[in-house]
């Protein structure tokens, strides 16, 4: 006698888990950007601000998640196995220093809060990869895909803030396209996996497709910015192009993870071929899976 498992969308996370990503993600990038300005000598304090306030406003969402929410201070036990612990470290020090920079302006402190915040956003990739029965966050090209995300994301949204030069029009078309390396790569991997099949048919469904055209046509929009730049184009032209690019390039990643994390995430699949019956003289059930 044989019994099975069929492969199930995870249900423990949601779009408050997923909000924890965008933000965690959307937030680091733009102080990783932030710093940069720091370091060149350009104001950076606005920016910075508001990057913290998105890396605040995910981890308020992934805690208000917790059926008791006061328990999330157990998190913090466990810094040798787990990555979320190490996420709620950084972040315990991300935060505050951070703070610290926003007043006083300290460009070292700047450079400082920028380590964790890519810190911060590796944690979040290892917590998704460290999910060994989901395929979907398995797959090792998650990693660069969530870094290159949230750089992508963090620039763009630098430039709605009103960062139009050439160097950062540069900076946030690189980081597009880092991130399309890496989900060419991650989709790659994915269909290599055959466990992967139903997150693949997610991938493939029209909301992920109005992402992509998002992130591409976003790249378009920053690469003719950058373009009309250099030519000397009016600035107006030039801030539309980049504002329209920088917000394409944020909502584009924030779907991808929506997608990634809540409709794209499911579980493997189990076959049980031998189950153990009474009088079966002791056999023992064997598992293996199966996609």
């Amino acid at each position: 006698m044989s019994q099975s498992m069929a492969s199930r969308r995870q249900r423990y996370w949601d779009l408050r888990a997923a909000g924890n990503f965008i933000g965690g993600g959307t937030g680091a990038g733009l102080i990783i950007t932030a710093a940069l300005a720091a370091a060149m000598g350009a104001p950076f304090r606005l920016a910075l601000a508001i990057g913290l306030g998105f890396v605040a406003a995910g981890l308020s969402l992934v805690w208000l998640e917790i059926g008791k929410p006061w328990r999330a201070l157990n998190v913090f036990f466990h810094p040798r196995t787990s990555w979320m612990t190490r996420e709620g470290i950084v972040a315990g020090g991300l935060v505050p220093l951070g703070l610290f920079a926003v007043a006083t302006g300290s460009t070292a402190a700047a450079i400082v809060v920028a380590l964790l915040a890519a810190g911060f956003l590796f944690c979040q990739a290892r917590i998704l990869r460290a999910a060994r029965g989901i395929p979907a966050w398995r797959q090792a090209e998650i990693v660069p895909l969530i870094l290159a995300t949230g750089l992508a994301e963090g620039s763009g949204v630098y430039l709605i803030a009103g960062a139009h030069t050439l160097r950062w029009l540069a900076l946030a078309l690189l980081a597009g396209l880092l991130r399309e390396a890496a989900w060419l790569a991650y989709r790659a991997g994915l269909a290599g996996t055959e466990a992967a099949a139903r997150s693949l048919a997610v991938f493939d469904a029209a909301p992920a497709r109005l992402a992509r055209g998002a992130q591409l046509a976003g790249l378009g929009l920053i690469a003719l910015a950058l373009a009309t730049g250099a030519l000397g184009v009016t600035p107006w032209g030039v801030a539309v192009l980049a504002w329209v690019g920088g917000a394409l390039a944020a909502l584009a990643g924030w779907g991808v993870k929506a997608l990634l994390i809540v409709r794209a995430a499911f579980t493997r699949a189990a076959a049980i071929p031998m189950v153990p019956t009474r009088g079966g003289g002791g056999s023992r059930a064997r598992q293996a899976s199966r996609p």
